[in-house]
């Protein structure tokens, strides 16, 4: 789509309360766009697999690995020259900053969070970014910013080695078999 790439970081995630809350976010960076995620909290191979799974039948090559530090990991990609993006409703907002983020050409690190968000991350990031001032999920803020970051596009996309594909029609399912 762009000349950069885009990533996830999902913050602290919790097995035990966040499972499908943390996949519907790995979900949906993978379908709007992005390369791949990160997430930190604790390690949960059954997320990692279901991702692996959908990929394998839907195609592309979005991957998912767990970051223990997820400072270490904004750094890192600081260093690298990859700009940080923190979607929080307490940011800019999206409307008034996106052109300037899409127009970068770094390497965007999306974060999102789960329960509070220390501090240190509206540090770190280059931008705290809100989709609305309003309470709100994760989810939803992920997939309209990507969508906005896209201008659309992502909707078009066609994933590659794909097993399984969606014939769109006005009713009924239409699910067929590619390889």
């Amino acid at each position: 789509m762009e000349g950069w790439r885009v990533f996830v970081l999902r913050l602290g995630h919790r097995p035990e309360r966040d499972k499908r809350v943390t996949t519907h976010v790995l979900l949906v960076a993978r379908a709007f766009g992005a390369h791949g995620a990160f997430y930190t909290g604790e390690r949960d191979e059954k997320v990692e697999e279901s991702i692996r799974k959908v990929v394998n039948s839907w195609g592309g090559s979005f991957t998912v690995e767990f970051a223990g530090d997820w400072a270490g990991k904004i750094r890192e990609w600081k260093r690298s020259g990859g700009e940080v993006i923190h979607l929080t409703m307490y940011g800019l907002p999206l409307s008034e900053v996106i052109e300037e983020i899409r127009r970068s050409g770094r390497d965007k690190l999306v974060v999102v969070g789960s329960e509070k968000v220390p501090r240190l991350v509206y540090d770190l990031a280059d931008w705290n970014v809100s989709v609305t001032s309003q309470p709100h999920s994760e989810v939803g803020a992920l997939s309209v910013f990507l969508h906005e970051l896209y201008m659309g596009q992502e909707l078009k996309r066609e994933f590659e080695n794909a097993k399984i594909k969606i014939i769109p029609q006005a009713r009924g399912k239409k699910v067929v078999r590619v390889s």
